[in-house]
């Protein structure tokens, strides 16, 4: 990310345009929009103005570099998504769980899928929303602890209907007695894969 994009991201958090940060700074619009399209970039007297008025380092404006105070409230901000996007997967899991248990109806996992999807939506929107910083961390959080609920669902209706004939948000034993403990073997397979693959990634 480059000096022109913060000072946009910036400006766009605080919900003003080109012109009233100008005003706030002191230079004319036109000023402001060079340094965003990169045709130019600020003085250090600008840059120290910004980083007042967005609360931010010198340094952050820059170098893109973050003082402790805002990589927590990243963190902080980024363990939210997680933590609501895990919840409503939990949920969606649970819940078709149960209504499969009680009534073996085919929407059960219709409303699993809802719920799964709407966790990952959650998710998407945290990190398309959040600066690069922190990210990486959240998504190896998510992918972790997710994996195992978002295969789950998918890869036991694949099974079901495949051995089955029904449509259920967890393997039912089918009259071949290989196939069900193949489901397990290929579902744990594929959870620890994605789970490996985030301990190598964090260990780089």
């Amino acid at each position: 990310m480059k000096i022109a994009d913060r000072i946009q991201i910036l400006r766009k958090s605080k919900g003003i345009s080109q012109e009233e940060l100008a005003d706030k700074i002191g230079v004319s619009r036109q000023a402001v929009s060079k340094w965003e399209s990169e045709q130019s970039v600020p003085d250090m007297d600008r840059v120290i103005i910004m980083s007042d008025y967005f609360e931010v380092t010198t340094d952050y404006i820059l170098k893109g570099i973050e003082n402790e105070k805002q990589a927590n409230e990243r963190a902080v901000n980024a363990a939210i998504f997680v933590i609501t996007a895990t919840v409503l997967n939990f949920i969606g899991l649970v819940v078709s769980s149960a209504i499969w248990y009680e009534k073996q109806a085919a929407m059960a996992v219709g409303i699993g899928l809802i719920f799964l999807a709407m966790g990952c939506m959650i998710f998407g929107i945290g990190m398309a929303a959040g600066p690069v910083r922190g990210k990486e961390k959240a998504k190896r959080a998510f992918w972790t602890v997710n994996i195992w609920m978002l295969a789950f669902i998918p890869l036991s209706l694949v099974y079901n209907v495949l051995f089955t004939g029904f449509a259920a948000p967890y393997p039912i034993p089918a009259g071949t007695r290989i196939a069900f403990p193949v489901f397990w073997l290929v579902y744990i397979a594929i959870c620890l894969g994605v789970v490996l693959a985030q301990v190598k990634t964090a260990r780089k």
